[in-house]
């Protein structure tokens, strides 16, 4: 009988064939997977992590997850935002990042620092505003008895008829504390010395030691003070009284024309489209809009502003020009 024999396919060759197949399973593998992952935004935060900014983001990242997906805080802090500004400024335009746009990174600092890492004007879409937070005239309570001071049209007086004797505090120069003295002191047609400090708690606490006459606090931060009897509030900086504090008058009411509030909303970088920008406002405009958050909000001596990405663009834009004239009048730069 014949033997018939097959030549063996060589060892070197299987092997190849086989790592070959099993590199391409694994490609397959690792491709559906990727496409299989689900997409996670991000919110980018440019300051440290339990203010009332991150609060407030975290508060949204959670009440946006069933509409937008899973959506985590990054927070970049330094530079006076100016760090986390510049992340979402420069991130891809896909709708995966956008970030927190505040008063300071928005519309103070590109006037108070010498050299900007973005443009404000041009690098960002504006989604919505999210909050404001009226900032307060509060005196020490004992120095507003003993000068016989109860409203923002005594303490004017007072400072007119005694120039240069009245001081107020600030966490430091080129803060919100300070630009609303110097817009207060040009309105009024007054002098009081700005002492800054470092920081707003030092600025607090130098108030109620008496060791200033009078500050622009943050409303949540002043409040329980205002409360205890410890600070006079005289006044709010919103240009209407704050549903926070309805006894209070606000500012404007005696300097007409007078706002200065702390607000903050959220950006995406700017090449965003337009669908994908009116998508995210839907969804956080929605979530401001929902009772818990309103709750919460309230908390914070904060008020929900839900707005239209114009809106909120024209919004941005004249508190850019107002704070130029603030920024530039009180001489206060960041180099």
């Amino acid at each position: 009988m014949k033997t018939i024999s097959f030549p063996l396919f060589p060892l070197a060759a299987a092997r190849r064939l086989a790592i070959s197949s099993a590199a391409v399973l694994a490609f397959c593998f690792t491709a559906s997977a990727v496409q299989a992952q689900p997409k996670v935004m991000r919110i980018v935060v440019p300051y440290a992590p339990g203010g009332p900014i991150d609060v407030t983001a975290r508060l949204m990242a959670e009440r946006v997850k069933d509409t937008l997906g899973t959506v985590i805080i990054e927070n970049r802090p330094g530079g006076g935002g100016n760090i986390g500004a510049d992340v979402v400024a420069k991130a891809a335009p896909d709708g995966l990042t956008i970030g927190i746009a505040a008063v300071a990174t928005h519309a103070i600092n590109p006037w108070l620092y010498s050299k900007m890492p973005y443009n404000a004007a041009t690098d960002f879409a504006p989604i919505t505003q999210m909050l404001r937070v009226p900032n307060v005239l509060v005196m020490n309570a004992d120095t507003a008895q003993r000068l016989n001071i109860n409203s923002l049209a005594d303490l004017v007086r007072y400072a007119k008829a005694n120039p240069a004797k009245l001081n107020y505090g600030s966490g430091g120069n080129g803060s919100a504390g300070h630009l609303a003295g110097e817009m207060f002191k040009a309105q009024a047609g007054i002098f009081a010395l700005h002492i800054p400090y470092n920081g707003g708690n030092p600025a607090q606490l130098a108030l109620l030691s008496g060791q200033v006459d009078f500050n622009f606090d943050n409303l949540a931060t002043a409040s329980a003070n205002i409360k205890a009897g410890k600070l006079k509030a005289l006044a709010v900086t919103s240009a209407t009284r704050s549903a926070a504090l309805p006894e209070v008058p606000a500012v404007a009411e005696t300097l007409k024309g007078f706002a200065i509030d702390t607000w903050w909303g959220l950006v995406a970088p700017a090449a965003t489209p337009k669908d994908v920008v009116a998508k995210l406002n839907q969804a956080f405009v929605a979530a401001l809009n929902s009772p818990e958050a309103k709750t919460r909000f309230a908390a914070l001596m904060a008020e929900p502003v839900a707005n239209t990405p114009e809106q909120f663009s024209a919004f941005m834009k004249a508190e850019l020009a107002k704070y130029e004239k603030v920024v530039k009048a009180s001489g206060a730069r960041v180099d």
